[in-house]
């Protein structure tokens, strides 16, 4: 049940019959009216545009349309209201009963209430952490997973066919790195001193890995040259790096559906094929590109390069694909790779990078609209750095992955719910300061707590409702007579209950999983508001002297609002509590 959509759809067929009578000239386009909860809830219950965004089309004032549109719906017995504002916004207000119903809808439901359609038939990819498989991951890469994660989880319930995706950069030089860091371990492990010079990898997750890999070989690989034990010991160094990797993301509850290896594109043709898609489309070219924009580096010098003519799908310059020297440049398996997306059958990729990759947007989503011939959209969305602190100053906690704070550290602080649900109270783009003290904090202020406590809450009442051998199964609940939730505060929860399905789409629709986050917390701070009116006013307390018949509808409201946390926590990825501790 969606009852913002019901009224938009009653809206439009209101406009429709305006048509059939004249009163609105004929071919109009109806996709930008909208149904929404008024800035101001003084204002009304919902509130229409369709007089404003209709009125020029139509060649007519907006408040005559909204007139017109105000005495058609006032036919429909759920809209006591509809008044005309400003130039020409419709405010209605509905009947009491109605929200009543939407108490009732979200108990016959369940944690199906709010999901949606908006994705049927459409599989989008979700691709996300995608670390370069040298480390631990860290806290960087802890919001990307987190907000990847969330992403997946939110599009899965508005109906789209999800698949969560980690490209294992594993084709660069960087796990050559990895290999002779690890092989510094190995001999560190048989004995001999060694030296991490810069470029190495020093963290002592990597100690494990020389001894395993002692374990396995033996002296087999001391003293001897690199091309002896390089490749072994890059295959062998990446999936313990992978290991460690999976390790991580399952203490937040994170799993991926599938990794693909970067190193997969080379040497079997698929590079070169997703080349040859571009260039049978006349995008590939020769040329010498003009030197970088501001300050000419010193050793800069213009030569010819295999170029992607990328500016003719929306970049700003064309991008090499290969060197001068004949080899690939990074941009080619990245290419490549999203090819292959493509060829899966994918109706909506989206990328989840880190800031640093701000410069890689446009070219990426260059690549992509050609090679779908403009079909696939990309979209990629950054996310910003975390700064931590504790007691107000930067905090630092152990080295053990050498240079950075892991993701394991942030974790063993305070917990994958606490994590998962901070890295959510910011929109991605946006820088988020991660205060161990105040995320454990038990106020207002701290939004997982003032959401795990109204969750909470509900289960307590409904605890002591057992206990008073009042039923209150969500079928009784359901059942019962709701004309009692009359109480402003009361209607006001219930009204904010109704936004549950809209607010998904709308999350989904502009790939937003924090929009989830923010309205658990303004669901939390009606359902306690409207708890610390029972105080005072014992006729709005959850349970009744008067019996169970009284209490029942109350009961009905909270039980409600905990299903609707439940699957907004359950969107997340964060596991609502029974009882505060």
């Amino acid at each position: 049940m969606n009852l913002f959509a019901d009224i938009r759809a009653t809206v439009l067929e209101a406009l429709g019959a305006m048509q059939t009578d004249g009163a609105l000239p004929e071919a109009l386009d109806f996709a930008n009216v909208t149904v929404e909860p008024p800035r101001d809830p003084g204002h009304g219950d919902m509130a229409t545009n369709a007089a404003m965004v209709l009125a020029k089309p139509a060649g007519m004032k907006p408040r005559d349309i909204a007139e017109a549109l105000a005495a058609r719906l006032a036919d429909d017995p759920r809209i006591t209201s509809a008044e005309v504002a400003g130039p020409g916004f419709l405010n209605l207000r509905l009947d009491p009963a109605v929200w009543a119903e939407i108490v009732r809808a979200v108990l016959g439901q369940g944690t199906q209430y709010g999901r949606s359609e908006l994705g049927e038939g459409l599989k989008v990819n979700v691709e996300y952490v995608s670390a370069n498989p040298t480390g631990p991951l860290h806290v960087g890469h802890t919001r990307g997973a987190v907000f990847g994660d969330a992403l997946a989880s939110l599009l899965d319930y508005a109906g789209y066919d999800v698949t969560r995706e980690y490209y294992i950069n594993d084709g660069g030089a960087q796990v050559d790195v990895l290999a002779r860091s690890v092989y510094l371990r190995y001999l560190e492990a048989h004995g001999q001193e060694v030296v991490f010079e810069n470029g190495t990898y020093p963290g002592d997750y990597l100690i494990a890995v020389g001894e395993t890999l002692k374990d396995r070989v033996g002296d087999a690989y001391v003293d001897q040259p690199e091309d002896v034990w390089l490749a072994e010991v890059r295959a062998f160094a990446t999936e313990a790096m992978m290991d460690l990797i999976r390790a991580d993301l399952a203490r937040l509850g994170v799993k991926m559906d599938h990794f693909f290896s970067e190193k997969s594109l080379y040497g079997t043709g698929r590079i070169e094929d997703a080349i040859a898609a571009l260039d049978a489309k006349g995008l590939i070219y020769s040329g010498v590109l003009e030197p970088p924009k501001g300050k000419v580096p010193e050793d800069w010098e213009p030569r010819e390069q295999t170029l992607f003519k990328s500016t003719d799908h929306g970049d700003d310059v064309d991008r090499p694909i290969m060197k001068s020297d004949g080899a690939w440049t990074y941009f080619a398996p990245d290419i490549a790779y999203h090819y292959d997306k493509i060829s899966r059958g994918y109706d909506l990729l989206i990328d989840v990078f880190g800031a640093d990759h701000g410069g890689y947007v446009k070219r990426m989503k260059a690549a992509v609209s050609a090679l779908s011939d403009g079909k696939v959209p990309l979209d990629i969305k950054l996310c910003q750095l975390v700064k931590l602190f504790k007691n107000g100053e930067p905090f630092k906690m152990s080295k053990r992955a050498g240079t950075f704070i892991t993701l394991a550290d942030v974790v063993e602080e305070v917990g994958p719910d606490v994590t998962r649900f901070v890295m959510l109270t910011r929109k991605n783009d946006a820088p988020l300061d991660f205060d161990f003290n105040k995320v454990m904090e038990q106020s207002r202020d701290n939004p997982v707590f003032y959401v795990q406590y109204a969750h909470a809450r509900v289960r307590s009442v409904l605890r002591k409702a057992e206990a008073a051998g009042i039923a209150h199964d969500d079928a009784t609940l359901g059942a019962a007579d709701l004309s009692g939730l009359a109480d402003e505060a009361e209607l006001t929860l219930a009204k904010k209950l109704a936004e549950w399905p809209r607010l998904v789409e709308i999350a989904a629709r502009s790939n937003e999983p924090h929009r989830v986050a923010f309205y658990l917390y303004e669901v939390a701070s009606d359902f306690h508001s409207l708890w610390n009116r029972g105080n005072d006013k014992p006729e709005l307390r959850f349970l009744q002297d008067a019996g169970a018949a009284a209490s029942q509808s109350k009961l009905a409201l909270a039980r409600a609002t905990a299903v609707v946390i439940s699957a907004g926590l359950g969107i997340l990825g964060v596991t609502p509590v029974e009882e505060m501790r």
